[in-house]
């Protein structure tokens, strides 16, 4: 089932702000038992907690500015604004890969392992469980809404309760293996830059403006073949995407004694069936036969 922007607005804000207020929860408890153990460690894992805020408020920016209607300077509407969110998410989960990495490497070079009380423990397991709680909500928004952003905020989500249970794993087996919690880091750290390249490269490459897949392409064609075979067909077809909003244009072949109207009503019958397929706006342009190959000769 095919969600309206209002439902997907409506997911996205739920993500949201159900990330915001657990992260806030989850930020007091590690700065209480942090000051009560006097772990600074734990003090400064709170405030990172507590950043993690940015990128939820990041997705709800996203989807609010997608959902504002058209206007004179983008009259196609403000689609694309959630493929900014979530190359801006997947650029701070970037960050979080690379200081994985650092500290991992640090760990390795030092030959540290991790020393925490039994109360900051269980802390740690509260927190895996909660954020991998959030992790799969927000993976589940994610395919409901087929949102990049909450895809990306998904893979935030999980790095941290990852964070968290290494550390537990860290302090149960440090005492025998004090290079484990280093060496997992490290694969960490490469599963999250590896997730945060994905979502990049897949928002940067929808930003640029991506082919329309061949299937729908050659669905198109065959229909417009068989509903006139007397033309060469359409070719060119271009899908231009604004979220929801799409907008489709293809160049029409038809014999030069044709009339004005025939071709008209030829490519209006068609924008229909473009329309239908793509669920956009289409714009056919008419030839006549034989004007790309005179145009092309001009060009040489």
């Amino acid at each position: 089932m095919t969600l309206t922007l209002n439902e997907k607005k409506r997911f996205g804000y739920y993500e949201g702000y159900l990330s915001i207020f657990v992260n806030l929860i989850l930020f007091l408890l590690k700065m209480f038992v942090g000051r009560r153990v006097n772990s600074v460690a734990m003090v400064a894992d709170a405030w990172h907690t507590l950043s993690d805020c940015l990128t939820s408020m990041i997705v709800i920016l996203g989807f609010w500015l997608a959902s504002r209607p058209a206007d004179s300077r983008h009259t196609f509407g403000h689609g694309r604004a959630e493929s900014i969110a979530s190359l801006i998410i997947g650029t701070l989960l970037a960050v979080v890969g690379v200081n994985f990495f650092y500290e991992s490497v640090l760990r390795l070079i030092n030959r540290q392992g991790i020393g925490f009380s039994q109360l900051a423990v269980i802390v740690f397991i509260i927190s895996a469980v909660v954020k991998e709680g959030l992790a799969q909500f927000a993976f589940w928004t994610a395919r409901k809404t087929g949102a990049g952003s909450l895809r990306a905020d998904a893979w935030h989500h999980r790095s941290d309760a990852i964070a968290s249970l290494l550390i537990v794993i860290g302090v149960v087996f440090s005492m025998n293996f004090w290079w484990l919690d280093g060496l997992l880091g490290l694969l960490v750290s490469a599963l999250i830059l590896h997730a945060s390249y994905e979502i990049i490269r897949s928002s940067a490459s929808y930003l640029l403006g991506e082919a329309p897949p061949e299937e729908k392409v050659n669905r198109v064609q065959a229909e417009v073949r068989k509903e006139f075979p007397e033309l060469e067909g359409v070719h060119h077809i271009h899908v231009h995407h604004y979220g929801d909003h799409h907008e489709v244009t293809a160049h029409l072949k038809v014999p030069g004694s044709m009339s004005v109207d025939d071709a008209h009503e030829i490519a209006t019958k068609i924008e229909s069936i473009f329309r239908k397929e793509f669920n956009g706006d289409a714009t056919i342009h008419v030839e006549p036969e034989g004007a790309e190959d005179e145009r092309e000769k001009s060009d040489r």
